[in-house]
């Protein structure tokens, strides 16, 4: 994991903890005090939303306590983890910049590839000038490594 991942996650994890946690406490109160519980929505509604919370304040200590954190900055020379790599991609002449992250900070809309994904796996190991054939889902592709920095 990136350290920035590290830190997105860890930002969440004390955000559910300091004010999500204690807002749906009270709002569980709140609603107990309209009395019935059986036919009371917000009380069940609620209730639902203190489950989501407590799941993922497990769900994100146990990424955090399990994370290795790897800094890009230390890396250099071939793609490897944490590399920011520049394409252009061979059909469309596309230019395309993609960050390789471990898989519980990638989103592909913000440029952040999992490493297991098959076109970061197609270009792990390869250099500046490279071309790659990655095969997806939607068939064969062609892309040439265009730069690669480690930020």
């Amino acid at each position: 994991m990136t350290r920035g991942g590290f830190a997105s996650l860890d930002e969440e994890l004390k955000r559910l903890k300091s004010a999500e946690r204690p807002g749906v406490i009270r709002a569980i109160a709140e609603a107990r005090a309209h009395g019935d519980l059986s036919e009371n929505a917000e009380y069940h509604a609620a209730r639902e939303r203190q489950s989501f919370i407590e799941g993922r304040i497990r769900e994100l200590e146990a990424i955090l306590s399990h994370a290795e954190i790897i800094d890009p900055l230390r890396l250099s020379g071939s793609i490897k983890f944490g590399a920011t790599v520049t394409l252009i991609d061979g059909e469309t002449d596309e230019e395309r910049t993609f960050q390789i992250v471990g898989e519980v900070e990638a989103d592909i809309d913000a440029g952040r590839l999992n490493i297991r994904s098959p076109l970061a796996r197609a270009l792990i190991g390869r250099d500046e000038g490279d071309t790659i054939e990655v095969r997806t889902p939607g068939g064969s592709r062609s892309y040439e490594v265009i730069s690669i920095r480690y930020v």
